[in-house]
């Protein structure tokens, strides 16, 4: 688990006044990673650091770095049009780069006046990807989803034998996934209506969205090599927001035997932002379950675990219709969560991934599966919050939804707060559905 130090101090500052700011996203504290360019530039893609509504451009701070090695090849690596060299280094990289960049950003630092030259707003630019992602293992980390979408599909047993004893995950489409602003093309999928003897090929009629959060990998293993749970977050650099696009009536049809496809590897959106572990460090939680729940099989248990392998991360999802936008009105809020209530945990994830030597590589994504809170209002999908369509959504602008239309912009959000700290935040991952192909 990584530590609490210096970097976290709610009394630090920035020379960067807009970092300073009361319910900034991205205070000194947080120092989350991203891949960008100035917007319509053409310019190479390199790496950055936001700090309150700018982008530190690492590969322009030159003298001002550190003489340390550790800060210099970390720098070095970011000078890449994606994270992945940074990823590969580890632990010790990181943490020695997030100390560098926090007193270079702290106010008072001798080097303000030239690192005030590498800032550019981050309204002049535009992001890509902030890696090469490999490979993408989606989770179902959430039982309060898998058991309000199993009360949907198999009332009599909504919570399958096996949930309880490991983390259940499906392999995704790398290809598709895009950063905020991705524009889902509604997709076309076999669908067969009820009591109907045949399907046909058509528009999904029941769109959705999934609250959740992407695990950026580090380092990784080798093939052949488990990761053990106490050493499963040396592997993990970072977290940002997800949202995993499905096609319910094209999932309901093609899932059995071998689960989700087409109905999934369409589309998935990520925020731009990462968020390292060192920093979400102050908002860990005990980690556990229901003490009439099975306890999990020792490559899944540890004492770590158990003190600090949860994390307490707000998680929000809004929408906004094309006539919300029409007439001015901002997103409505349609749920939040939080990650500290998922069953399973990112170590968790992690080490069942690899257990039967299957190796991780930089860049590599696992997402949490939707996120979804025990109590009404915390419903991590339309699916949820609908009953399956059975019980419509009424918007603010007296429009219905029980699935998403043409022209909904969904808006993701997260953040942590405690007490004794500064609130950091994710951004947003945000993206529009366009009508289905002709």
């Amino acid at each position: 688990m990584r530590d609490i130090d210096a970097t976290h101090d709610p009394q630090l500052l920035s020379w960067v006044d807009s970092a300073n700011q009361p319910g900034s996203d991205f205070p000194l504290q947080n120092l989350p990673f991203a891949v960008f360019r100035r917007a319509g530039s053409g310019e190479p893609l390199r790496c950055g650091v936001a700090i309150g509504e700018e982008v530190l451009d690492l590969t322009a701070l030159g003298a001002a770095a550190p003489r340390e090695d550790l800060v210099l090849t970390a720098l070095a690596a970011c000078a890449a049009p994606a994270l992945n060299p940074l990823l590969a280094l580890g632990p010790p990289a990181w943490r020695a780069l997030r100390r560098a960049l926090s007193q270079l950003l702290s106010a008072g630092s001798p080097h303000a006046a030239r690192l005030a030259a590498a800032l550019i707003p981050q309204s002049q630019v535009e992001f890509a990807l902030p890696a090469h992602i490999g490979d993408y293992t989606d989770f179902y980390t959430s039982i309060h989803h898998a058991t309000a979408v199993g009360r949907l599909l198999r009332p009599e047993q909504p919570l399958l034998p096996n949930y309880k004893w490991l983390p259940i995950a499906y392999h995704g489409r790398a290809s598709s996934i895009a950063v905020s602003g991705q524009r889902v093309r509604r997709p076309h999928g076999q669908l067969m209506a009820r009591g109907a003897q045949r399907p046909v090929l058509a528009p999904t009629a029941r769109l959705d969205y999934e609250l959740e959060l992407g695990v950026l990998i580090g380092p990784g293993n080798s093939c052949g090599e488990p990761v053990p749970i106490e050493r499963a977050e040396e592997h993990v650099f970072g977290l940002c927001l997800l949202n995993d696009w499905s096609a319910r009536d094209i999932q309901a049809w093609e899932y059995q035997p071998l689960g989700p496809f087409l109905a999934k590897n369409f589309a998935t959106t990520i925020s731009p932002w990462v968020v390292t572990l060192e920093a979400l460090a102050p908002f860990r939680a005990p980690w556990g379950r229901a003490p009439q729940d099975p306890a999990p099989l020792p490559y899944l248990d540890g004492a770590a675990l158990r003190a600090a392998g949860a994390l307490e991360i707000e998680l929000e999802v809004a929408l906004q219709s094309a006539a919300m936008r029409e007439r001015g009105l901002p997103p409505e809020r349609l749920a939040q969560s939080n990650f500290r209530d998922s069953y399973w945990s990112i170590a968790q994830m992690l080490a069942h991934h690899t257990v039967n030597g299957c190796n991780l590589k930089p860049g590599d994504l696992l997402g949490t599966g939707t996120q979804s809170g025990p109590h009404s209002g915390q419903c991590g999908s339309l699916l949820e919050m609908t009953a399956g369509g059975a019980r419509p959504l009424t918007l603010q602008s007296g429009e219905q939804r029980t699935f998403l239309a043409d022209g909904d912009r969904v808006i993701l959000r997260g953040w942590c707060e405690r007490p004794g700290f500064r609130r950091i935040g994710f951004g947003e991952a945000a993206g529009t559905v366009l009508p289905a192909a002709p």
